[in-house]
This record gives structure tokens, sequence and C-alpha cells, in this order.
């Protein structure tokens, strides 16, 4: 096979495209479980619930019975995205974004609601890698500075 028609990813590319990919799978997971009804696989005790974070108020987009899951697959897919072309800027706002509503999300979970929904904490620390990666790639030189 031709070189040219191989494409090399980066470390970094490749570990923020696979965060992006298991992004999309928890949040398809949590999104399933929402439109079946299903309890998620998740222990229920003091600390963690995940049934009780999910069928929350907050578990769906304000007004909907959208679960809030859908907006991560859409969060995740679009972030995958962005590294397969070269933008750091765009990685980088996006990746802010999501870490915004990430420390919202865990205010809900901790504050409001008393409970973690392990699902959620791993969509977040995925959310993290993504920022922590973005960040660290800000400076690519393939697009100019501002």
């Amino acid at each position: 096979m031709p070189a040219a028609a191989t494409a090399r990813w980066t470390r970094p590319q490749a570990i923020a495209i696979l965060a992006g990919v298991a992004g999309v799978g928890i949040s398809a997971y949590l999104t399933v479980v929402h439109f079946a009804g299903a309890l998620p696989a998740c222990p229920a005790n003091a600390t963690f619930n995940c049934d009780a974070v999910l069928s929350s108020p907050y578990g769906v987009i304000a007004g909907t019975n959208v679960p809030t899951s859908l907006a991560g697959i859409a969060w995740f897919l679009v972030s995958a995205a962005l590294w397969l072309g070269s933008m750091p800027r765009a990685r980088l706002a996006w990746s802010a974004v999501g870490l915004l509503t990430v420390v919202y999300l865990l205010y809900v979970e901790i504050v409001l609601l008393g409970t973690i929904c392990l699902w959620c904490t791993a969509a977040h620390l995925l959310v993290v890698i993504l920022f922590i990666l973005a960040l660290a790639a800000r400076g690519e030189a393939d697009e100019t500075r501002w």
C-alpha cells in the first residue's frame, strides 16, 4: 500500500478518538436503558445509585423526555470528529464546553441528588481526558494562532 494512502495518527489523537468512541458507547448504553425503561447495571447504595441519577429530573433535557445521554452521544461524536482533523482551537473550545458541563453535572449529582452514577462518572472522566489532550495539543503549528 502506498505511504500516501495510509493515515498516521499521533498517540494523543488515537487516545482522543478512542475516548470519543468509548464515550459514545457509554452514552448509547444509557440512552437505550432510558428508552427501554430498564435499570442500569450499577450498584445501588448510599453513595452510588445510577437509577436515582438517571431517573431524576436532571436525567432528561429540561421539558422533554430526551435523556441527557443522547446529548452525550452527540458531544462525543463531535469530539472524535474534531480529532480526525487538525483544529486544535476548536477541539479545545469544544472540550472546555464539555468540562464545564461535567462540573455542572457533578454539582447536580453530589449536591442536589446526593448520589453518584458510575456510568456518568466514566463519561465524565473521558471528557476530562479529552480536555487535557486538547489543552496539550493547543499549540499545534498547523493552525494559525489568534
